[in-house]
């Protein structure tokens, strides 16, 4: 039985003790039947619980006839509801996992694979429709990705067919956090973190994101921070830093920040952690690219692109232009799924040159362009990052992969510059000559380091121990900074959640 099933039992219980002493006892006769009913529906006939319901209705028809008093009533109604509570305690618990865009359902993934395979919890994997945003902020059409979106090991439910209102699951669990905020995108509103709350006695919101350190404060009293029972946190810091800005706004008006915000990592480490290169086959043509030279993974992100405007543009052309003189590495470009809504809806005058730019990448072919769901394919392929600084980057920590951060005012060289290392070979300079480079947080930038990006490339291809030395820097952060690092994250979510429901 789960809990809000025992809870509405208790509540009818209370509402025949009211009519019984207000001696209606039809009323409590016909209140008795039914619950006795619905506990042989969902526990089996034979429960003590139900015999007691039967035996209140026997006492009903002699109190009626005067053989007994309100008294014997009034404590065998005691009785029924101390074998509710005890008989009847919660053994199963419901959880409702919302996901709108596939490509940023990994945050939320594990601890649906843990609750699925659960026998104590039923777990439902809900796509949900959502909009992207015209350039005058009203919504576009409805876009939903549903059940070919994603792998074999999740069973998609049709969320027409899930009503959320009617089950009232014991547990939702959401990655969108902006309600009707965000100037991009807007889930359904029906899924809305303000009344998602109405509809279950513990909604979950999980960032959709990772960081490398500490997060921005606008993160912090988003929507989904404000209606979300539980707040599931990577790192004490970010704990921190969030329980500070939502105080500060809201105190304690929608719930103890000391409670709402807790520290258990991050599915997106998780899935960052167990995924494999041989997990991830590949389609012909990438392996023809790749065979055998070390992949680069570019990223380009929502952030750089409303900071950079036309700078941005050019600095992804000038970007493309060393790796495509670059023979012994492959390209591997996944823009943020949203960048092109965001273009549409923020940058509408710089639209057409951000599809140019991707038109024509496409139709050279020397590198992978890569708009599918599957970020974490990218991430098992992938030998380093460069590119915008943003979760992409925490999630090359956890694996150990070096990172290099590019700048809008980078100057590129034609081939590799040396000029920066007194003509020398950068992969040849020795471990002292570079230590300052080697950023304690496990990052290069290119102008704070005057690390041409040719140079990062002949690093990488020489398996420079210089980049050996960055990516365990980097690894080392992420094991310093994160909560449940062994790929576990998913497993303890699931684990408070359980406990927070059945107590």
């Amino acid at each position: 039985m789960r809990k809000h099933q025992q809870q509405q039992i208790l509540e009818i219980l209370e509402t025949m003790g009211e009519a019984q002493a207000a001696r209606l006892y039809a009323d409590c006769q016909e209140g008795a039947q039914s619950i006795a009913e619905f506990i042989d529906e969902m526990e089996g006939e034979g429960t003590r619980t139900a015999a007691l319901l039967h035996e209140y209705c026997e006492l009903i028809a002699k109190i009626s006839n005067g053989q007994i008093g309100d008294q014997v009533l009034r404590r065998h109604l005691l009785k029924i509801e101390n074998s509710v509570k005890d008989e009847l305690k919660p053994n199963k618990i419901e959880m409702a996992f919302l996901s709108y865009k596939a490509s940023m359902s990994d945050s939320i993934e594990s601890i649906y694979l843990a609750a699925k395979e659960d026998p104590a919890v039923d777990a439902y994997w809900i796509p949900i429709p959502y909009f992207e945003r015209n350039a005058d902020g009203s919504l576009g059409p409805m876009l939903y990705e549903g059940r070919e979106h994603y792998g074999e090991g999740i069973v998609c439910t049709d969320w027409q067919a899930y009503d959320i209102k009617t089950r009232r699951p014991d547990v939702v669990v959401t990655f969108a956090s902006y309600d009707g905020l965000n100037r991009v995108t807007s889930v359904y509103p029906e899924f809305y973190c303000e009344r998602l709350r109405n509809h279950t006695d513990m909604l979950v919101y999980v960032p959709y994101f990772v960081v490398a350190d500490d997060v921005a404060e606008h993160f912090c009293i988003v929507p989904g921070c404000v209606y979300a029972h539980r707040v599931l946190l990577q790192s004490e810091k970010l704990r921190n830093t969030y329980m500070r800005v939502f105080s500060e706004r809201y105190g304690r008006m929608f719930g103890d920040p000391q409670e709402k915000f807790v520290v258990l990592g991050s599915p997106k480490y998780d899935k960052a952690l167990v995924t494999k290169r041989d997990d991830c086959p590949l389609p012909p043509e990438w392996e023809r690219l790749i065979a055998g030279r070390k992949v680069v993974f570019y990223n380009s992100t929502i952030g750089a692109v409303l900071a950079g405007n036309e700078q941005y543009l050019a600095n992804l052309r000038a970007s493309f232009d060393v790796f495509r003189r670059s023979d012994d590495v492959a390209l591997w470009w996944r823009p943020h799924p949203l960048n092109d809504a965001t273009y549409r809806s923020m940058r509408p005058h710089l639209l057409d040159e951000y599809r140019q730019i991707i038109d024509d990448y496409r139709r050279e072919g020397w590198g992978i362009y890569d708009d599918t769901s599957d970020l974490h394919r990218a991430l098992a392929w992938s030998d380093a990052c460069c590119g915008d600084m943003s979760s992409i980057v925490a999630l090359f920590y956890a694996t150990g992969k070096p990172v290099l951060i590019n700048t809008l005012d980078q100057h590129y060289s034609e081939g590799l510059d040396t000029s920066k290392t007194d003509g020398r070979d950068p992969a040849g300079a020795s471990s002292d000559e570079w230590e300052a480079v080697l950023d304690e947080s496990g990052l290069l930038y290119c102008e704070s380091h005057e690390l041409p990006l040719s140079a990062f490339i002949h690093m990488l291809v020489q398996d420079s121990p210089i980049l050996e030395r960055l990516g365990q820097r980097g690894r080392d952060s992420f094991l310093r900074l994160n909560a449940n690092t062994d790929g576990t994250a998913g497993a303890k979510m699931l684990e408070y959640c359980m406990r927070y429901v059945m107590g």
